[in-house]
């Protein structure tokens, strides 16, 4: 018999298989990753984005689909971690406000729901790589369209498009060469069909009970916020004003900026967030009528709102004490630690994620109000970031993810942060981090800030030094399981079985490209002592008397060193 719909109980039951059987499957995901490093988190990354949504879902009691689809969508976006959980975000979120309006799918809906997966997701990369999940979401939607024309049973058309998304995803070695090196199949590609996969047993009735585990904790758990006090300091901009815009013209990026300029010329704590057809405005001003006035040249104003700070801040103040007592105690249960309070307003505030507690100190010396705790195999989550943001007392916070895999969450908070603005400095590597709050002046302005921090990352050379958990073969380097590996930022630069042999292999491959570099800077992790690293340093100072050499304790996981020249 021919399935024709999905009405909302069927895909909240699909939803919730779909999550089920990613986090099945997470570990076999996390091993495809290609550097056979001990930090193979895409399957992870992508279960607590799903699991973060799949929560909201399970406390739904009969919704409708529009509840049903806020739920997917809030409850992915926040809990976003790494490049694979972000794209994942936003490939639900894509596809939810498809369905949001509907109150059963047909496959005509589902088709464009996946078209417009596939849409959102490539718009929220700022360089999108074929050979990816993004390939794989793009294989969905081509044979979705290409469905839709064939058939309206969805037990027909489901089943096709799954398979042309394995046949796309079998051919994802061809179009990443490391992929094709390492033999693997691109790990968010595999997590996404894992999902369909799920989705469709519930369908067809395979799957009719599935269990759903609590997500991890949030990283913020561990290293929590600092609770930030109201200023009793005279408030420049008295009203705090919130509207949202139903665009009815086109609102491009030159539109964009050039409303940001206006309310700028009016106010600050600005937010001004383009969603398809509407913009969410915030801004702190002593004439809201005029940001009223302007944003009508745009489309017509809903959910305005405006609050008098002047006449809330005596309130607020009685109520501050109160309010971080709570917090405070809450924090004790959590932690057995109080967390601070009482932070002082500040233009420019900061908030870096590092893992260990020597690095925490390098960065908090740096003048870092908010060290998440994570990195590798502990990507902190969208909300994570906003949560830590919100903790910090400035308009302005600088966000330093310092991996590659949480600079998307990161920018993903800026694009939905409230009441202050989220900069994301690019930094890749904690020795990026580390030159990118070096190079930050405070009389500078913000943008200013940003454009030198950014400009200060390709001054420093990163170097990693952990081990390999499987054979593989990467830049035409045989590793076996155990080995030590030298990362660098290009790749793979050192094998070996030695760490401290290893580890000098890979500083001379750095300095070859690095041959008038002033300053090498070794961090050693909580797996080495510091006798051994004063060891292998005195023999770089030997080797490089020309270099000064600096040793500092990180105290990361993972990573033997890292190291810096510049």
């Amino acid at each position: 018999m021919a399935v024709k719909t999905i009405n909302t109980e069927l895909l909240q039951k699909m939803f919730l298989a779909g999550a089920a059987n990613l986090e099945a499957k997470k570990e076999f995901i996390n091993e495809l990753n290609v550097f056979p490093v001990p930090d193979g988190d895409t399957g992870t990354n992508m279960t607590l984005t799903i699991l973060s949504a799949a929560k909201e879902v399970t406390a739904l009691d009969h919704p409708d689909m529009k509840t049903l689809a806020k739920a997917i969508s809030s409850g992915s976006l926040r809990g976003a971690r790494g490049n694979s959980g972000v794209i994942l975000s936003q490939l639900l979120r894509g596809f939810t406000k498809v369905v949001k309006e509907q109150k059963e799918i047909d496959v005509t809906v589902l088709a464009a729901a996946c078209i417009r997966a596939k849409e959102t997701a490539y718009k929220a990369v700022m360089k999108p790589k074929e050979g990816t999940i993004l390939t794989v979401a793009k294989g969905i939607a081509e044979k979705a369209a290409e469905m839709e024309l064939e058939t309206d049973d969805l037990e027909v058309f489901i089943p096709a498009v799954i398979e042309y998304a394995e046949e796309v995803l079998a051919k994802t070695p061809e179009m990443l060469p490391v992929l094709k090196e390492a033999g693997v199949v691109d790990s968010g590609g595999q997590g996404l069909v894992v999902v369909l996969r799920g989705m469709y047993d519930a369908l067809t009735g395979k799957v009719t009970e599935f269990d759903i585990s609590e997500p991890k904790a949030d990283i913020s758990e561990k290293t929590q916020a600092k609770g930030a006090a109201i200023d009793n300091v005279d408030i420049k901009f008295g009203y705090c004003t919130e509207f949202i815009i139903m665009l009815d013209k086109e609102f491009n990026e030159k539109t964009e900026q050039e409303f940001k300029a206006f309310l700028s010329s009016i106010g600050d704590s600005i937010v001004c967030v383009a969603l398809d057809d509407i913009v969410k405005v915030h801004v702190h001003t002593n004439h809201p009528g005029q940001a009223f006035e302007k944003a009508l040249e745009y489309g017509q104003l809903t959910k305005m709102k405006v609050d008098n700070m002047r006449e809330e801040h005596n309130q607020k103040v009685v109520e501050q004490a109160e309010v971080q007592a709570a917090v405070a105690s809450e924090a004790q249960k959590k932690n057995g630690k109080p967390i601070a309070s009482n932070q002082p307003k500040k233009d420019f505030g900061f908030v870096t994620i590092a893992a260990g507690e020597g690095l925490a100190e390098i960065f908090k010396g740096l003048g870092v109000d908010s060290v998440i705790e994570g990195g590798q195999t502990m990507n902190p989550s969208t909300e994570d970031i906003l949560n830590a943001a919100d903790s910090v007392n400035a308009d302005v916070v600088f966000v330093l993810p310092n991996n590659k895999n949480i600079i998307l969450a990161a920018q993903q908070a800026a694009s939905i942060v409230e009441g202050k603005k989220i900069v994301v400095i690019p930094t890749k590597t904690i020795p990026q981090g580390i030159t990118a709050m070096i190079n930050f002046e405070a009389t500078r302005s913000a943008k200013e800030n940003e454009d030198a921090m950014v400009e200060s990352l390709s001054t420093v050379a990163t170097g990693q030094l952990t081990y390999a958990v499987r054979d593989t073969s990467i830049d035409g380097k045989e590793i076996k399981n155990g080995d030590i590996m030298g990362l660098g930022d290009s790749g793979l630069l050192a094998v070996g079985k030695d760490i401290d042999s290893t580890l000098i292999e890979m500083l001379d491959e750095m300095m070859k490209e690095n041959d008038e570099a002033e300053l090498i800077s070794v961090y050693y992790g909580e797996d080495v002592t510091e006798e051994d690293a004063e060891a292998v340093v005195a023999k770089i100072e030997e080797k490089y008397p020309d270099t000064d050499v600096e040793l500092q304790p990180g105290g990361q996981p993972i990573y033997y060193y890292l190291v810096s020249v510049e």
